[in-house]
């Protein structure tokens, strides 16, 4: 019995990526667009700090005080998911890097920005979207195939920098 567990845990060692299992910093976020003249990259680690993938939907922890639907990531959960998008926005993938152990694009997601309302989109790839496997390997929301309204930190991030680009 011993035999076969230590084969199972060397399989699974083996099998699970590496992304699976580690929660490395966010080191960079980029984001591309059609009507962008170059993409953008986020360095600044005051800001990376602010938008941890690994928060949201999907994850837990111990410390008093978490909540999973608060705002977080570049989503505010707690509304949940909402229609799509008002139709004719500029659609924009947003990456997301982490060094595990070394620097490597853990998450994308589409954004959309609404300048009438001020109000930004996020899609997260589902299972039939291209993205869907790189984003469940690195944690699975269980609402991945849905829009959901930006949190209003990343909005204020985003929107100069995307209008400063065109």
């Amino acid at each position: 019995m011993g035999r076969i567990l230590a084969v199972l845990v060397v399989f699974l060692s083996l099998a699970i990526p590496a992304r699976v299992v580690a929660k490395g910093d966010t080191v960079r976020i980029t984001i591309k667009g059609a009507d962008l003249k170059t993409p953008i990259e986020i360095t600044d680690p005051k800001i990376l700090a602010t938008f941890n993938v690994w928060t949201g939907p999907g994850t837990s922890s111990d410390a008093p005080g978490f909540n999973s639907n608060a705002p977080g990531f570049i989503i505010d959960w707690s509304p949940g998911p909402v229609a799509e998008p008002p139709k004719g926005l500029q659609r924009y993938e947003v990456s997301f890097y982490a060094k595990i152990p070394k620097e490597r694009l853990i998450y994308l997601v589409f954004y959309e920005y609404d300048p009438a309302t001020k109000r930004g989109y996020v899609y997260l790839p589902g299972r039939t979207d291209e993205w869907y496997r790189l984003n469940v390997s690195t944690i699975i929301r269980g609402v991945e195939g849905r829009w959901f309204r930006a949190w209003s930190e990343w909005d204020s991030v985003a929107r100069p920098l995307l209008e400063n680009d065109k």
